[in-house]
């Protein structure tokens, strides 16, 4: 009786073991912009004298949402309430990408760059 359930348990075992780990938290940095002005280049739009005052009236006024530019890719931020005090802010955010939707899980915005800790 033992030996007919030790096969399939060791098959369970051994099908868990070859999943993929979910994904852990990653480290981006780079400057807080609106969907409308994505690379941070507000010259187009001007909705305010600065670049943040842009960002912001871009978010507010016209249903753009805050993002992240790194210099290469945009990344749509889940948290829409914290990136507002960033706004055109160079910003480490800590967090769980989803591929798909390009939008990152937000744990964390810092100002900043952050060094990142060697193992």
């Amino acid at each position: 009786m033992r030996r007919a359930l030790m096969k399939p348990l060791i098959l369970s075992l051994l099908a868990i073991a070859g999943l993929p780990a979910a994904p852990g938290k990653q480290m981006w940095t780079g400057t807080i912009t609106d969907s409308m002005c994505a690379q941070a280049d507000h010259s187009g739009m001007r909705m305010g004298p600065t670049d943040a005052e842009c960002t912001v009236a871009c978010v507010s006024e016209h249903d753009a949402m805050y993002v992240l530019y790194d210099g290469k890719e945009v990344y749509t931020l889940s948290d829409q309430r914290t990136p507002k005090k960033f706004a055109a802010q160079k910003v480490t955010v800590v967090g769980t990408l989803d591929a798909r939707t390009r939008t990152i899980q937000v744990g964390s915005i810092t100002a900043g760059v952050a060094k990142k800790r060697s193992a």
